[in-house]
């Protein structure tokens, strides 16, 4: 029973490892990448479609995104979509696609995204000790119900603490590499 709830605790805890790793792959770092519009949400037909649905995105040049919608009258609300996002970039169109030119970074907006890496580097570390809590919870619920021992419990608590630990290491050096990569010039 404890088994089980330390391996559900775990997947989840993975998953929200998945979604930071996702998160900070939208935070822009020196060079282009896809992954910094591919989840733009851009109103298509009254529907907030991701990008990555809506056109080919592509990497001419180390610091420009290239998009080739697949409608070409989709490009209008694409362009939209960018100019109101927080990218605070400025989409340049032909009519069938759309550049985005990377500026270079500058120093206070480098120290502003590591800001926001470590932001998401603290939610993610709170949403494990979120799932840590929960699933002492369920084993202490367990043992009121006499289904574990509290010797049982104990190990539990401590099982949990160990997996905590070692998903926020993770977390750590995900989040450390990140703000590397900002601070990269």
């Amino acid at each position: 029973m404890i088994r089980d709830i330390i391996k559900e605790a775990e997947a989840r805890m993975r998953s929200s490892i998945q979604a930071l790793e996702e998160d900070l792959a939208g935070i822009r770092t020196g060079r282009a990448s896809p992954a910094l519009v591919e989840k733009l949400s851009v109103e298509y037909y009254g529907t907030p479609t991701p990008l990555m649905q809506l056109a080919a995105i592509s990497i001419p040049e180390p610091r420009q995104i290239l998009i080739k919608p697949f409608d070409v009258s989709s490009v209008k609300d694409i362009e939209r979509a960018i100019q109101t996002s927080d990218l605070g970039l400025t989409p340049s169109s032909d009519g069938k696609t759309i550049r985005l030119n990377l500026p270079p970074l500058t120093e206070d907006r480098r120290k502003e995204l590591v800001r926001v890496v470590q932001a998401r580097v603290e939610e993610a570390r709170i949403s494990v000790r979120n799932i840590r809590r929960d699933a002492i919870k369920d084993m202490r619920e367990f043992e009121q119900e006499k289904l574990i021992s509290k010797d049982d419990l104990k190990r539990g608590e401590e099982d949990a603490q160990k997996s905590t630990d070692e998903y926020n290491d993770k977390i750590n050096a995900i989040g450390e590499q990140k703000e590397k990569e900002v601070m990269e010039v």
